[in-house]
């Protein structure tokens, strides 16, 4: 495969009566003959990256002090019916998936998920 060394078009081969390879371009023009090309190779190399993924550690909310830390909305515990729960975001599922809403019951401490 040859390019033309005028406008980077890729040339076409043509058969001459000489039986010679002649490379035309189809844009500009230009001709040149398989005697007259030098042959350049190129290599490709695909090159790949690994993307290091990180450590992430998980903290398990319990009962204690750290749920005091957490949010708070008004929203209906399906076993004890209170109107007040602390909530927390997770990703459970593939990152193109919306995350999942996680409820906790200030009162009985049930814990109920929401998929966004």
């Amino acid at each position: 495969m040859q390019f033309c060394p005028n406008c980077s078009t890729r040339m076409r081969a043509k058969q001459t009566p000489e039986k010679e390879t002649q490379n035309i371009c189809a844009k500009c023009g230009y001709s040149t003959t398989q005697k007259e090309t030098t042959e350049t190779t190129y290599k490709t190399e695909k090159k790949s990256r690994l993307v290091a993924k990180n450590d992430v550690s998980i903290k398990i909310v319990e009962d204690g002090d750290d749920i005091k830390t957490l949010p708070t909305t008004s929203i209906e515990c399906p076993k004890c019916s209170n109107g007040e729960a602390v909530w927390w975001m997770y990703q459970t599922r593939s990152a193109d998936e919306p995350t999942t809403q996680f409820y906790r019951c200030t009162k009985c401490n049930h814990t109920w998920r929401n998929y966004a």
